[in-house]
């Protein structure tokens, strides 16, 4: 790496970096402020009262910073009518615009908002996704033509103390940037760093700078190659976090916190929004449970490790296979049933295991998991063949099931499975003569568990450690949260346990918590290996929040598009609001949606468009069609659910 690959202050120890501070009217980003919660109307900007109505609904609920689209004149104009609205209910909230292609109404915008957000793909460049071979002359002419176009921006919010986020989107970097960078982390983070250049030149440092991907590997490595560079730079701006067009329900909650929790754990993130296909008000819980993890966030001591990873790039951590586990198997996911009070066929319904009394056989889902952890219990059914059963050792009888010591037991132990032996450890169980068994016995799975309230940078530094010692023992990622409700657990265990499969560590999860069912628990394993990209068992949605530019109703099309597609297991479907959002941000969909006038829909094969302008009310059916002629399509007859 010819860059510095240091992008926080401590990867073993909780500390927030301290950015440069930023006022957004009355806001303040950065510093040692606390981490700040926003979000973005649906509304259309030129309907005053239901903006005035939606933006005091988010307010009531904590939002901190509201945006607005205004992709003209006119709409930003309404910008003034809105805050005019606010201020007579008594809400002094900033307000943000959101500009793309017009730079005439960003100079609308800025002489009424606190704070202007531009995307450097679509505000002074264009996308036609086409290739051009650049000298350093050419592309040098083309930054100075930028520079021209960008100027006068920056010196009306230089002159209005305006703020400026400057937003860049994987999926709308401009065909100069994908010809010199490719569609890359260090693409987005180069044409960031071009409009940063430019603010500086003119002395203006009132910035906040996003990274935005619908992929959160790609949005994490943005983040933290961009902090890198500003760290190299001495002018470290506040980061705005978002994983964009994360979809709806679970699935969207799950791929915000492996995204947005990930570098909120390595002390990256001054503000967030959570992009949820849903009522703008959805999304505040969510960025307040968040971020409130790190408030006075203190963890026990972690012993510094060599990191021995590029945190910039996946690469999947070297291990052996010991039965299914390891090597190039995909993630296993291990479900709790060691204090349910009775188990029975039925039971498995739970973690993907349906028993059918007519065809006298199990039908075995797409998110079903792989063993079953059965504490001091046993069955009296049989099970189908895809699942295995761990006891306790001290039960455990014969090879038929797998024991699960601890590390004294293994240790002692008289008797081992000739195959598989799962050994829960945590970081002080690394001795040097248990890191020499770990080396020799190949029938080791370790069950990696920790307390420290820094789990995540504690199991981060046992894998360094694995590492460095040449070990490849397989590990299975434990989230041990006895007392959180289900949606806590759901966002603590994706940044927890995502984070580390974001950097390449884990070979399956373990999730116990007394609070869920057995259900949740298995929906929130897969999807985090969903959201990762780890282990793909449904269809991926890569849906917009939807916005005041928004063509249709979005929360209804995903739910039609999701009803007829469901059962595409793996097929990435991307479904935007507008033109803004289309072909760029789903840039790596299969299939696209995208509105492109009222009641008209453009349909997409990757980033092509196929059928242009098919009504609504025929554009669902037209996207199956379209799905069975590229021969994508499966009859949902055939596939066992």
């Amino acid at each position: 790496m010819t860059h510095n690959s240091k992008y926080n202050l401590s990867l073993f120890d909780y500390q927030r970096i301290k950015t440069r501070e930023v006022a957004v009217g009355k806001v303040l980003l950065g510093e040692s402020h606390p981490i700040r919660i926003q979000s973005m109307t649906t509304t259309d900007t030129t309907d005053t009262e239901n903006s005035v109505k939606q933006a005091q609904r988010l307010v009531e609920v904590g939002c901190e910073i509201i945006r607005f689209t205004a992709p003209n004149k006119v709409h930003a104009a309404k910008l003034q009518d809105i805050k005019d609205g606010l201020m007579k209910q008594g809400i002094d909230v900033p307000l943000v615009a959101d500009i793309h292609f017009t730079p005439s109404a960003a100079e609308v915008a800025a002489n009424i908002v606190e704070k202007i957000r531009v995307n450097p793909g679509n505000y002074a460049d264009k996308k036609k996704f086409e290739s051009i071979d650049y000298t350093d002359d050419s592309y040098e002419k083309e930054l100075v033509r930028i520079r021209e176009k960008f100027t006068p921006l920056v010196l009306q919010c230089k002159a209005n103390h305006v703020a400026m986020r400057i937003g860049t989107n994987h999926g709308s970097l401009s065909d100069r940037i994908l010809s010199r960078y490719g569609d890359t982390p260090l693409g987005m983070v180069e044409s960031a760093l071009e409009f940063i250049q430019i603010c500086e030149d003119n002395n203006y440092l009132d910035l906040v700078i996003s990274m935005k991907a619908s992929n959160p590997k790609v949005m994490i490595q943005a983040y933290r190659l961009l902090m890198s560079k500003m760290l190299e730079r001495k002018h470290v701006y506040p980061l705005h976090l978002g994983v964009t067009e994360a979809g709806e329900g679970e699935d969207g909650r799950i791929k915000s916190a492996v995204g947005i929790g990930t570098l909120l754990e390595d002390g990256l993130g001054d503000t967030i929004r959570v992009s949820l296909t849903e009522e703008p008000e959805a999304e505040i819980p969510i960025a307040k449970i968040l971020a409130g993890r790190y408030l006075n966030r203190k963890g026990d001591p972690i012993p510094t490790i060599k990191p021995p990873i590029n945190p910039f790039e996946y690469n999947k951590r070297k291990t052996h296979q010991v039965k299914n586990i390891g090597d190039h198997s995909l993630p296993v996911v291990l479900a709790d049933f060691s204090k349910k009070d009775t188990i029975r066929p039925a039971t498995m319904y739970a973690v993907g295991y349906n028993y059918s009394i007519k065809l006298d056989k199990w039908i075995i889902g797409d998110a079903s998991c792989d063993y079953l952890y059965l504490g001091k219990k046993s069955i009296d059914f049989n099970l189908p063949g895809t699942l295995s059963i761990i006891q306790d050792y001290s039960v455990w009888k014969d090879e038929t099931t797998y024991p699960f010591f601890t590390k004294d037991e293994f240790v002692n132990s008289p008797k081992t499975h000739s195959v598989l032996n799962f050994v829960i450890l945590k970081i002080t169980d690394l001795t040097s003569s248990f890191l020499d068994t770990l080396r020799n016995d190949k029938s080791i799975v370790i069950i990696l568990q920790s307390n420290n309230a820094n789990q995540m940078a504690e199991m981060r530094a046992v894998f360094f450690k694995l590492i460095n010692e040449e070990i490849t023992t397989p590990v299975i990622i434990h989230g041990d949260y006895p007392q959180l409700n289900s949606e806590d657990l759901m966002l603590y265990s994706s940044t927890d346990i995502g984070g580390l499969y974001i950097d390449g560590f884990g070979d399956g999860i373990f999730i116990t918590a007394d609070k869920t069912s057995p259900k949740e628990k298995n929906d929130i394993a897969f999807g985090i290996l969903q959201a990762t990209r780890t282990r793909i068992s449904k269809t991926d949605y890569i849906s917009c929040p939807s916005c005041g530019r928004t063509l249709f109703d979005l929360q209804e099309t995903t739910a039609k598009i999701r009803n007829k597609t469901s059962h595409l297991k793996g097929l990435k479907i991307g479904i935007m609001g507008c033109i803004v959002n289309g072909p760029g941000e789903m840039a790596d969909a299969d299939y696209g949606y995208v509105g492109t006038g009222i009641g008209k829909i453009n349909l997409y094969k990757e980033k092509t468009v196929v059928k242009k302008n098919v009504p609504e009310d025929k554009a669902v059916e037209e996207l199956v069609e379209l799905i069975k002629e590229y021969g994508d399509w499966i009859d949902p007859k055939k596939v066992d659910v």
